[in-house]
């Protein structure tokens, strides 16, 4: 009995250190007897350089390598991807959102407060997606901070950028890439930038997102997706 207790301890504190440092846990319902791994990307997706310490990220160093785990592991059944993220590092983003999408188990997230820039890649990656009403979604032109030498070639490593994001997001949802172009150049929304603000039915509307709903529908919804793979 003493080792069991200990055991189960244990556990409860890995999960609560997963938790508090990576914003990582397992979900487990006796009556479905299914283990969901709970992943959020929240704050700005950090990429090959360190963010401030008083900026809340998601490190994508720590992502890659759970979800190769995810996808390794017998023991998980589906991933739940919970997104409150301003954006951040493009080829981060990319990454993790293209590892998400090329998982070989159910996979749903849920937008919460907003999924922008490059948080809109990491909604769509997942097999369904779900936003809450109050949710936005901004699509914008790629940016890029620093020193930027003002020459053509540089004007195409954008467009090529914008194409991968474009390409990405329209081979994961039901959006077309056309229509996703001219909601980034919209110049009519933002007075001091271009894009568009979709917030809640929008983004379904616009074919980004499955669906409107909150955290109990993608549950949900992902508990029937694990029993029917099963």
């Amino acid at each position: 009995m003493g080792d069991t207790n200990n055991k189960e301890q244990n556990q409860n504190g890995m999960d609560m250190e997963n938790i508090k440092e990576y914003g990582q846990a397992v979900l487990n319902n006796p009556k479905t007897n299914h283990d969901i791994h709970l992943l959020n990307i929240i704050g700005e997706v950090e990429g090959h350089e360190c963010l401030p310490s008083t900026t809340k990220t998601t490190k994508y160093e720590h992502v890659l390598p759970q979800l190769a785990v995810i996808e390794d592991s017998e023991k998980v059944d589906g991933l739940l991807l919970i997104l409150n993220t301003v954006g951040g590092d493009v080829e981060s983003g990319l990454a993790i959102a293209e590892m998400v999408a090329s998982l070989d188990k159910p996979s749903v997230s849920l937008v919460l407060g907003g999924s922008h820039s490059i948080g809109v890649p990491l909604a769509v990656s997942t097999d369904y997606s779900f936003i809450v009403p109050s949710g936005t979604m901004v699509i914008h032109p790629v940016r890029m901070s620093g020193t930027v030498i003002g020459a053509k070639q540089t004007y195409d490593y954008f467009k090529q950028m914008q194409d991968r994001i474009l390409g990405f997001i329209e081979s994961h949802s039901g959006a077309k890439k056309k229509r996703l172009e001219e909601l980034m150049m919209n110049t009519d929304m933002m007075s001091k930038d271009l894009g568009t603000i979709l917030v809640g039915e929008d983004a379904v509307k616009e074919g980004l997102i499955n669906e409107v709903g909150g955290i109990h529908d993608a549950v949900c919804k992902l508990h029937e997706m694990i029993d029917a793979r099963k």
